[in-house]
């Protein structure tokens, strides 16, 4: 399964949990630690279970044109261990990717319905009174189409179980990605910094394929009102992959994006 498209497919630094209350303040490590350590990573991140939703700041909430640059690609452990699709990649290598993603009020997406146009949701006054999250299915469509097109089919939360997002392709197969650990930390007013952990299986005909990736992200809020992020994503092998016990805790591949937001004030 290409690394990329299972990033993408965990819609990214907005794939999170569908709402069930905010998300406590992380005890399970320092976010900030992780991000310092890149690429030196030889075990999986320090996380707590996956529960309720991954709240953002403020200054999140809004309707955004997102840039995502892939600007840097490891393989640690090749030759002897590397991902599908690795080298095929490169053709994202410093190539920007624009698509629009979207903040809301947690209250929007319980009822199914967005409660204003999100052209400029305010970060403060009476319109942002509960916590913001992600617009998951939303964003998670966007994103997959930005970079795959037609091929993506549909995107949506399982009904049944809110940890897992589901995409569908034209071609009918299927990919899950159930977001299984989560830690968070804001150090201050303008920085937020999130581990999330997915796992995710490929659902296909022939031969269906697991693996585990992780999306640490740190957030900057800029005085002209932007949004910066440096995005650091690591693919772990599952079994029944061949080469899993070789690999065990250490990532196999390791991108490094930067992300830039900008309010959206008109169409793509």
């Amino acid at each position: 399964m290409n690394p990329i498209l299972l990033r993408v497919l965990a819609c990214l630094l907005w794939v999170v949990l569908w709402v069930g209350g905010p998300s406590l303040p992380a005890q399970a490590g320092n976010p900030a630690d992780r991000i310092a350590a890149f690429p030196n990573w030889l075990e999986k991140p320090p996380v707590d279970p996956a529960e309720g939703d991954l709240v953002y700041p403020n200054w999140l909430a809004g309707s955004w044109v997102m840039t995502s640059t892939l600007v840097e690609m490891l393989a640690p452990l090749a030759p002897d261990v590397t991902t599908p699709g690795f080298e095929g990649n490169q053709q994202f290598l410093h190539n920007p990717i624009r698509t629009q993603v979207r903040f809301v009020p947690s209250t929007a997406l319980r009822r199914g319905a967005l409660p204003i146009p999100l052209l400029s949701l305010p970060t403060g006054g009476s319109l942002v009174k509960t916590a913001v999250v992600s617009d998951r299915a939303f964003n998670g469509l966007n994103l997959a189409k930005a970079y795959f097109g037609d091929r993506i089919f549909r995107v949506w939360v399982d009904p049944r179980d809110s940890n897992r997002l589901i995409t569908k392709f034209r071609d009918n197969r299927k990919l899950f990605s159930t977001t299984i650990g989560r830690a968070a930390e804001q150090p201050d007013a303008t920085h937020f910094v999130s581990i999330e952990f997915f796992q995710q299986f490929f659902q296909v005909p022939r031969k269906p394929y697991k693996n585990q990736v992780e999306i640490t992200t740190e957030y900057q809020l800029q005085p002209d009102g932007r949004v910066t992020a440096n995005q650091l994503t690591a693919v772990y092998l599952n079994p029944p992959h061949p080469k899993a016990y070789l690999a065990g805790d250490r990532p196999v591949a390791l991108y490094r994006y930067q992300l830039e937001f900008e309010k959206k004030t008109t169409r793509l």
